[in-house]
Protein backbone atom coordinates (compact mmCIF):
# COMPACT_ATOMS: atom_id res chain seq x y z
CA UNK A 1 0.00 0.00 0.00
CA UNK A 2 1.21 3.35 -1.15
CA UNK A 3 1.94 5.75 2.04
CA UNK A 4 -0.76 8.69 2.08
CA UNK A 5 0.36 11.64 3.56
CA UNK A 6 0.00 12.31 6.82
CA UNK A 7 0.17 15.08 10.20
CA UNK A 8 -0.09 15.10 13.72
CA UNK A 9 -1.34 17.71 15.73
CA UNK A 10 0.28 18.79 19.80
CA UNK A 11 -0.48 20.93 21.66
CA UNK A 12 1.78 23.75 23.59
CA UNK A 13 2.74 23.18 26.63
CA UNK A 14 2.26 24.56 29.84
CA UNK A 15 4.83 23.51 31.96
CA UNK A 16 8.75 22.68 31.68
CA UNK A 17 7.99 19.19 32.34
CA UNK A 18 5.25 18.97 29.50
CA UNK A 19 7.95 20.45 26.96
CA UNK A 20 10.29 17.94 27.68
CA UNK A 21 7.18 15.12 27.61
CA UNK A 22 6.63 16.57 24.00
CA UNK A 23 10.43 16.08 23.40
CA UNK A 24 10.49 12.90 23.68
CA UNK A 25 6.98 12.52 22.19
CA UNK A 26 8.01 14.25 19.08
CA UNK A 27 11.17 12.20 18.51
CA UNK A 28 8.89 9.01 18.55
CA UNK A 29 6.51 10.02 16.40
CA UNK A 30 9.02 12.00 13.94
CA UNK A 31 10.46 7.82 12.73
CA UNK A 32 6.95 8.13 11.19
CA UNK A 33 7.99 10.41 8.68
CA UNK A 34 5.06 12.65 8.86
CA UNK A 35 4.26 15.51 6.53
CA UNK A 36 4.26 17.72 9.26
CA UNK A 37 3.55 18.71 12.99
CA UNK A 38 1.06 20.68 13.85
CA UNK A 39 0.59 22.81 17.10
CA UNK A 40 -2.56 24.39 18.42
CA UNK A 41 -3.38 27.92 19.59
CA UNK A 42 -5.37 28.77 23.21
CA UNK A 43 -8.28 30.81 22.77
CA UNK A 44 -8.11 34.52 22.56
CA UNK A 45 -4.10 34.05 21.57
CA UNK A 46 -3.58 32.81 25.47
CA UNK A 47 -0.62 30.52 23.88
CA UNK A 48 0.41 32.11 21.08
CA UNK A 49 3.96 32.40 22.33
CA UNK A 50 4.02 28.71 23.21
CA UNK A 51 2.59 27.82 19.67
CA UNK A 52 5.29 29.69 17.70
CA UNK A 53 8.44 28.40 20.74
CA UNK A 54 6.80 24.82 19.80
CA UNK A 55 6.75 25.40 15.97
CA UNK A 56 10.41 26.26 16.53
CA UNK A 57 11.25 23.82 17.91
CA UNK A 58 10.04 21.34 15.74
CA UNK A 59 11.87 23.34 12.52
CA UNK A 60 14.97 22.46 14.36
CA UNK A 61 14.13 19.20 14.65
CA UNK A 62 13.94 19.05 10.73
CA UNK A 63 10.56 18.69 10.71
CA UNK A 64 7.51 21.36 8.30
CA UNK A 65 5.76 22.73 11.53
CA UNK A 66 2.07 24.46 11.37
CA UNK A 67 1.05 26.72 13.56
CA UNK A 68 -2.66 27.20 14.00
CA UNK A 69 -3.88 30.76 13.45
CA UNK A 70 -7.15 31.76 15.30
CA UNK A 71 -8.93 34.77 14.51
CA UNK A 72 -10.77 35.31 16.91
CA UNK A 73 -10.31 38.28 19.49
CA UNK A 74 -7.74 39.35 17.21
CA UNK A 75 -7.54 42.65 15.00
CA UNK A 76 -5.83 43.35 11.21
CA UNK A 77 -2.87 44.93 13.12
CA UNK A 78 -1.89 41.82 15.67
CA UNK A 79 -2.75 39.28 12.94
CA UNK A 80 -0.07 41.35 10.56
CA UNK A 81 2.34 41.16 13.01
CA UNK A 82 1.98 37.33 13.93
CA UNK A 83 2.05 36.62 10.40
CA UNK A 84 5.30 38.80 9.81
CA UNK A 85 6.62 36.89 12.75
CA UNK A 86 5.99 33.66 11.17
CA UNK A 87 7.58 34.72 7.82
CA UNK A 88 10.63 35.75 9.21
CA UNK A 89 10.98 32.64 10.75
CA UNK A 90 10.64 30.97 8.00
CA UNK A 91 6.93 29.14 8.21
CA UNK A 92 5.64 28.51 5.10
CA UNK A 93 2.24 26.45 6.38
CA UNK A 94 -0.45 27.33 8.42
CA UNK A 95 -3.59 26.30 10.30
CA UNK A 96 -6.20 29.19 10.30
CA UNK A 97 -9.22 29.19 12.16
CA UNK A 98 -11.87 31.29 13.33
CA UNK A 99 -11.16 29.75 17.22
CA UNK A 100 -13.30 29.89 20.45
CA UNK A 101 -14.43 33.02 22.14
CA UNK A 102 -12.65 33.30 25.51
CA UNK A 103 -15.16 33.12 28.35
CA UNK A 104 -15.58 37.01 29.52
CA UNK A 105 -14.37 38.45 25.91
CA UNK A 106 -17.00 41.07 24.73
CA UNK A 107 -16.78 40.66 20.86
CA UNK A 108 -15.34 38.62 18.37
CA UNK A 109 -12.95 41.46 16.70
CA UNK A 110 -12.21 42.44 13.65
CA UNK A 111 -12.38 38.94 12.01
CA UNK A 112 -16.02 37.33 12.76
CA UNK A 113 -15.42 33.95 10.09
CA UNK A 114 -12.54 32.12 9.92
CA UNK A 115 -13.06 33.06 5.81
CA UNK A 116 -11.95 36.80 6.66
CA UNK A 117 -8.92 35.62 8.26
CA UNK A 118 -8.08 33.78 5.32
CA UNK A 119 -8.47 36.07 2.52
CA UNK A 120 -6.62 38.85 5.09
CA UNK A 121 -4.08 36.20 5.06
CA UNK A 122 -3.51 36.56 1.15
CA UNK A 123 -3.85 40.42 1.11
CA UNK A 124 -1.09 40.35 2.98
CA UNK A 125 1.16 37.68 3.02
CA UNK A 126 0.15 36.27 -1.21
CA UNK A 127 0.92 32.80 -1.93
CA UNK A 128 4.10 32.43 0.91
CA UNK A 129 1.74 30.38 3.06
CA UNK A 130 0.02 26.90 2.33
CA UNK A 131 -3.35 27.06 4.35
CA UNK A 132 -5.33 24.75 5.95
CA UNK A 133 -9.03 25.46 7.84
CA UNK A 134 -11.69 23.08 9.14
CA UNK A 135 -13.84 21.13 7.91
CA UNK A 136 -17.17 19.38 10.00
CA UNK A 137 -18.25 16.13 8.14
CA UNK A 138 -20.70 16.36 11.04
CA UNK A 139 -21.60 20.10 11.06
CA UNK A 140 -19.95 22.46 13.36
CA UNK A 141 -21.70 22.87 16.30
CA UNK A 142 -22.63 26.13 16.19
CA UNK A 143 -23.98 26.14 12.60
CA UNK A 144 -27.38 26.46 11.28
CA UNK A 145 -28.12 23.53 9.11
CA UNK A 146 -25.59 21.06 7.39
CA UNK A 147 -26.34 22.97 4.60
CA UNK A 148 -24.69 26.22 5.81
CA UNK A 149 -21.85 24.53 7.08
CA UNK A 150 -20.70 23.52 3.56
CA UNK A 151 -21.59 26.91 2.43
CA UNK A 152 -19.22 28.11 5.10
CA UNK A 153 -16.56 25.62 4.20
CA UNK A 154 -16.52 26.86 0.38
CA UNK A 155 -16.22 30.49 1.56
CA UNK A 156 -12.89 29.42 3.67
CA UNK A 157 -11.47 27.84 0.22
CA UNK A 158 -12.96 30.86 -2.29
CA UNK A 159 -10.74 32.85 0.05
CA UNK A 160 -7.85 30.98 -0.26
CA UNK A 161 -7.18 27.95 1.73
CA UNK A 162 -5.09 24.85 0.16
CA UNK A 163 -6.82 22.62 2.06
CA UNK A 164 -8.93 21.07 4.78
CA UNK A 165 -8.34 19.10 7.46
CA UNK A 166 -11.60 17.71 9.16
CA UNK A 167 -12.60 17.52 12.94
CA UNK A 168 -12.33 13.94 14.38
CA UNK A 169 -15.31 11.68 13.55
CA UNK A 170 -15.98 8.00 13.59
CA UNK A 171 -18.71 7.69 11.13
CA UNK A 172 -16.55 7.34 7.52
CA UNK A 173 -19.54 8.00 5.90
CA UNK A 174 -19.81 11.32 6.98
CA UNK A 175 -16.58 12.13 5.78
CA UNK A 176 -17.66 10.52 2.39
CA UNK A 177 -21.17 12.27 2.18
CA UNK A 178 -19.18 15.86 3.30
CA UNK A 179 -16.47 15.51 0.69
CA UNK A 180 -19.10 14.57 -1.99
CA UNK A 181 -21.13 17.46 -1.38
CA UNK A 182 -18.51 19.65 -1.47
CA UNK A 183 -17.34 18.63 -4.92
CA UNK A 184 -20.41 19.34 -6.26
CA UNK A 185 -20.04 23.41 -4.87
CA UNK A 186 -17.19 22.90 -6.68
CA UNK A 187 -14.49 22.74 -4.14
CA UNK A 188 -11.75 20.69 -5.20
CA UNK A 189 -9.33 21.41 -2.39
CA UNK A 190 -8.09 18.07 -0.45
CA UNK A 191 -10.16 17.26 2.82
CA UNK A 192 -7.75 15.44 4.91
CA UNK A 193 -9.42 13.01 7.61
CA UNK A 194 -9.51 14.18 11.31
CA UNK A 195 -8.13 11.12 13.11
CA UNK A 196 -8.88 10.59 17.60
CA UNK A 197 -7.30 7.95 18.83
CA UNK A 198 -9.55 6.51 21.50
CA UNK A 199 -7.64 5.57 25.07
CA UNK A 200 -9.41 7.22 27.35
CA UNK A 201 -13.55 6.75 27.78
CA UNK A 202 -14.19 9.66 29.77
CA UNK A 203 -11.62 12.45 28.10
CA UNK A 204 -13.91 10.83 24.70
CA UNK A 205 -17.27 11.48 25.58
CA UNK A 206 -16.28 15.18 27.38
CA UNK A 207 -14.26 16.33 23.88
CA UNK A 208 -16.93 15.02 21.75
CA UNK A 209 -19.38 16.76 23.73
CA UNK A 210 -17.87 19.62 23.33
CA UNK A 211 -16.90 19.73 19.67
CA UNK A 212 -20.02 17.80 18.55
CA UNK A 213 -18.40 14.54 17.42
CA UNK A 214 -20.75 11.77 17.46
CA UNK A 215 -19.84 8.48 19.03
CA UNK A 216 -21.73 5.59 17.51
CA UNK A 217 -23.52 3.82 19.91
CA UNK A 218 -22.73 0.61 19.58
CA UNK A 219 -18.91 2.09 20.50
CA UNK A 220 -20.34 4.26 23.54
CA UNK A 221 -21.58 1.07 24.84
CA UNK A 222 -18.89 -0.63 24.23
CA UNK A 223 -16.72 1.46 25.99
CA UNK A 224 -18.84 1.81 28.86
CA UNK A 225 -18.78 -1.72 29.26
CA UNK A 226 -14.99 -1.90 29.68
CA UNK A 227 -15.43 0.11 32.92
CA UNK A 228 -11.78 0.85 34.62
CA UNK A 229 -10.38 -1.12 32.60
CA UNK A 230 -7.76 0.86 30.12
CA UNK A 231 -5.96 -2.18 28.75
CA UNK A 232 -9.05 -3.06 27.07
CA UNK A 233 -10.32 0.59 26.69
CA UNK A 234 -6.86 1.02 24.13
CA UNK A 235 -7.16 -2.40 22.42
CA UNK A 236 -10.69 -2.61 21.79
CA UNK A 237 -10.17 1.60 20.20
CA UNK A 238 -7.23 0.70 18.23
CA UNK A 239 -9.41 -1.82 16.40
CA UNK A 240 -12.00 0.36 15.85
CA UNK A 241 -9.87 3.39 14.72
CA UNK A 242 -7.40 1.49 12.86
CA UNK A 243 -10.58 0.18 10.88
CA UNK A 244 -11.76 3.52 10.38
CA UNK A 245 -8.41 4.56 8.69
CA UNK A 246 -8.32 1.71 6.40
CA UNK A 247 -12.01 2.31 5.31
CA UNK A 248 -11.17 6.02 4.75
CA UNK A 249 -7.67 5.67 2.58
CA UNK A 250 -9.27 3.07 0.42
CA UNK A 251 -12.64 5.16 -0.10
CA UNK A 252 -9.92 7.61 -1.51
CA UNK A 253 -8.91 9.83 1.69
CA UNK A 254 -6.14 12.01 0.67
CA UNK A 255 -4.22 11.85 4.14
CA UNK A 256 -4.89 11.45 7.70
CA UNK A 257 -4.55 14.24 10.86
CA UNK A 258 -3.95 12.39 14.26
CA UNK A 259 -4.46 14.63 17.36
CA UNK A 260 -2.02 13.18 19.38
CA UNK A 261 -3.32 15.00 22.33
CA UNK A 262 0.63 14.80 22.90
CA UNK A 263 1.29 11.44 23.39
CA UNK A 264 2.86 8.88 21.02
CA UNK A 265 1.79 5.18 22.02
CA UNK A 266 -1.50 5.14 20.00
CA UNK A 267 -1.01 7.24 17.08
CA UNK A 268 2.45 5.11 16.55
CA UNK A 269 0.14 1.90 17.02
CA UNK A 270 -2.61 2.82 14.81
CA UNK A 271 0.09 4.00 12.00
CA UNK A 272 2.11 0.52 11.91
CA UNK A 273 -1.61 -1.64 11.39
CA UNK A 274 -2.30 0.65 8.57
CA UNK A 275 1.42 1.03 7.04
CA UNK A 276 2.14 -3.28 7.40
Amino acid sequence: METPNFSIEFFPPKTAEGAEKLRATRQKLAELQPKYFSVTFGAGGSTQAGTLQTVLEIQQEGIDAAPHLSCIGGDRDSIRAILKQFQDHGIRRLVALRGDLPSGYGGAGEFRYANELVEFIRQETGDWFHIEVAAYPEMHPQARSPQDDLQNFARKVQAGANAAITQYFYNADAYFQFVDNARKLGVDVPVVAGIMPITNYTQLMRFSDMCGAEIPRWVRLKLASYGDDSASIKAFGLDVVTALCERLLAGGAPGLHFYSMNQAVATTAIWQRLVK
